[in-house]
């Protein structure tokens, strides 16, 4: 997500051609060996993951069979000596590749959610055999050939509207991978994807490594401006690393941004700041600069062998944005409003150091603890105070009572050790219908941050729903990493990280309410896949889930009227600030993609940009290059980070929707709207179509203007 960072979701499948749908009965799929990591799921609510029976040394065989097992499946729908069809060629090879879904499932977990040195370089290790394996697929001719006889016949008489989707999906999947080339040409593209594939593994370990290893101990005498939870849960975490009687600053988002933001310490702030935005560019074995620069050229030399000038153009073909112009033309057309937004908040925050006879000038590690004593003088609105109203567990119960006026969803806990999970952190819920107690499947929740644990905050799957073999619940997932509290302590947040909390549900409820036949229209378009998620957030400052759900932490009693009117007018507080860290992420990430790699240097690449566009000083990009995993641990994000800041357009037009509507955010009929047409395709219609369907219209960026308080254009 954006200040979410994380919203990346597990890759359920490889590439396109594994299916993550499970089967409900035994099949005849070649036999197996009895890893666990490899075997159908059993138990309740059809079948868990097997979370509790984990180890490291049964993923390396049980990749390899997985492997082994999707290839003999594919090599015999490419080998069928019958003419190719639908049924035969791309339903096959959408219920292909089950118990390679298991095992991703599994592997996404030790990868993000408990990860460890072992692991991390039995990735490496794995990490080219991987990208074999999708080349074995990708350039399987005899298959490609099969996929574009059914895709061509298509052309001439269209299929029912999910298989067509399927189809060109598909075939237009296999073509941007380079089906299509010559033999020669096919060899230089898997070897090129092998060569990235380790280098996004290094890319993601190396910063890991810097949030493990870069660790600020307080003693007692340095803990002034912060709150007792978090002083609590720094001595806890202090204790656990073996230094009794100290406070830990983690280097993570979830620790970092609460110390910058109330610490009156201003050289640990300085301290906490530059250890927190150097991860990755520290020069030293896990400097991220070369490889970076490595995966710049590696992607520009792919493309280039299909014939497209850049990533970027080849990337966004397939987007709602379609061209890097276009993607560039959005942001720019918001870059000055926010970054004249942050010339006017710097200037306040400066007034108010004068004020205090603070002799400094407004520095990026002064940003955050000015803006709040800003944010007091304006608005009378302390973020400490709300603090108090916004406990994790009730902003759960708000959560759930959203997506039952919604989604018509109930959940219900399960029994403590009826489903397997992965740490005694994760807790689990039934997802049921309402009215007819129909099973939609079981949300786990991975709330605290630990070691081996990936910062940021993300949604994940690890059974998607599918309909075309026999309808299969859905297992979902979201992932945080609150600073866990001292036993006894309510884990108490701040506003943005509830927002966070939403944005993440939305989209484990994109993936509950899914209404596809075949796997592959799970996936989504990524300038579109955050939209859901990004609309979800506004439920939070609804009337209804503040008079009910922000009580205070030790009274119970709710939320002030007065608190929640200041929140509200500060709703558009240091919009500044956050529309230019993210955008200056966005247009980095693009500008990269477009540039010449050969002879790049990323940090002054990095520092010349930022010039160019007139960043301002006193902040830094959401993520710097080096850190940049959106980017760089993978291809998910690449030239595609944009897509926050596209999906904010249809979020921002489509509140609108409902502010306008009579029951406004609980409008039966608008909600029943957003249900069919936004949530339930997910890629089984064009996006822009099922947009027009929901609103009637395209959206409008002046709706998004409003939202953040920025000048409207004129036309």
């Amino acid at each position: 997500m954006i200040s979410k960072s994380i919203k990346t979701t597990i890759i359920c499948s490889i590439v396109l051609f594994a299916s993550c749908k499970e089967e409900t009965t035994k099949t005849p799929e070649t036999a197996m060996s009895d890893n666990v990591l490899i075997q159908e799921w059993t138990g309740p609510f059809e079948g868990v993951p097997a979370f509790d029976k984990i180890s490291v040394e049964a993923v390396k065989p049980a990749m390899e069979e997985a492997m082994k097992l999707n290839l003999e499946e594919i090599d015999a729908i490419a080998n069928n000596t019958e003419p190719a069809t639908f049924e035969n060629t791309i339903a096959a090879m959408e219920s292909a590749g089950k118990p390679l879904s298991r095992v991703f499932a599994y592997y996404g977990i030790m990868g993000s959610n408990v990860s460890s040195p072992e692991f991390r370089e039995l990735q490496a290790e794995l990490a080219p055999k991987l990208s074999d394996f999708r080349s074995q697929i990708s350039q399987n001719e005899k298959l490609f050939q099969r996929i574009k006889t059914v895709y061509d016949a298509s052309l001439k008489t269209p299929l029912e509207s999910q298989a067509q989707r399927v189809v060109d999906l598909t075939y237009k999947q296999f073509e941007m991978n380079g089906a299509n080339l010559d033999a020669e040409k096919k060899k230089r593209y898997a070897a090129i994807n092998k060569e990235l594939s380790s280098l996004y593994t290094d890319f993601a370990n190396n910063v890991l490594h810097d949030e493990e290893n870069y660790i600020t101990y307080l003693d007692k005498n340095q803990l002034g401006g912060l709150a007792d939870g978090y002083i609590k849960s720094a001595a806890k975490i202090a204790t656990d690393k073996g230094q009794d009687g100290k406070y830990a600053i983690t280097n993570t988002r979830s620790s970092m941004d609460p110390f910058l933001t109330y610490s009156t310490e201003r050289e640990l702030r300085k301290l906490v700041w530059e250890n927190y935005y150097s991860r990755g560019d520290n020069g030293d074995d896990y400097d991220n600069n070369k490889i970076i620069a490595d995966i710049l050229k590696l992607r520009k030399e792919r493309v280039g062998l299909m014939g497209y000038k850049n990533y970027a153009e080849w990337r966004l073909q397939d987007r709602m944005a379609k061209t890097p112009e276009n993607a560039m033309d959005l942001m720019l057309k918001v870059w000055p409003a926010a970054t004249g937004r942050v010339k006017e908040e710097v200037a306040d925050m400066q007034t108010v150091a004068n004020e205090l006879g603070d002799k400094i000038t407004i520095e990026p590690w002064d940003y955050r603890y000015y803006a709040e004593k800003v944010r007091k003088k304006k608005y009378d609105l302390d973020s400490d105070e709300v603090k108090q109203y916004l406990q994790l567990d009730k902003l759960t119960e708000a959560m759930f009572y959203v997506a039952g006026e919604l989604f018509n969803y109930k959940f219900t806990p399960v029994t403590e050790g009826s489903v397997p999970v992965f740490h005694e952190d994760v807790k689990v819920w039934e997802v049921t219908d309402r009215d007819s107690g129909k099973n939609i499947g079981l949300w786990y929740l991975d709330p605290y941050a630990r070691e081996g644990k990936r910062s940021g905050a993300w949604a994940t799957t690890y059974r998607s729903s599918a309909s075309f073999e026999g309808d299969m619940n859905v297992l979902a997932s979201n992932n945080s990493n609150f600073v866990k509290p001292a036993p006894g302590e309510a884990v108490l947040i701040s506003w943005d990280d509830a927002t966070t909390f939403f944005h993440e549900f939305g989209h484990a409820l994109h993936f509950f309410s899914a209404d596809v036949k075949y796997p592959t229209l799970n996936g989504g378009v990524r300038d579109y896949t955050e939209f859901q998620s990004q609309l979800l957030e506004r439920w939070l400052s609804t009337d209804n889930v503040i008079n009910k759900y922000l009580v205070h932490y030790k009274t119970g009693e709710p939320i002030p009227a007065s608190l929640v009117e200041k929140i509200k007018k500060a709703s558009t507080f240091n919009q500044g600030f956050g529309t230019t860290e993210y955008l200056a992420s966005a247009l980095m990430d693009m500008k990269l993609h477009l540039a010449d790699p050969t002879d790049i240097d990323i940090d002054k690449f990095e520092r010349e940009t930022l010039d160019e566009l007139g960043m301002p000083k006193e902040l830094p990009m959401r993520h710097r290059t080096p850190q940049f995993g959106h980017v760089f641990s993978g291809e998910g994000y690449a030239t595609a980070y944009y897509g926050y800041m596209w999906a904010d357009v249809l979020t921002s037009d489509a509140s609108e929707a409902f502010k306008e509507a009579e029951g406004g955010f609980y409008d039966k009929e608008v909600a029943d709207k957003l249900v069919k047409y936004l949530f339930a395709p997910r890629n089984a219609m064009d996006p822009a179509e099922a947009y027009r369907k929901f609103r009637g219209r395209d959206a409008k960026i002046e709706a998004l203007m409003r939202d953040r308080g920025f000048p409207v254009p004129q036309e």
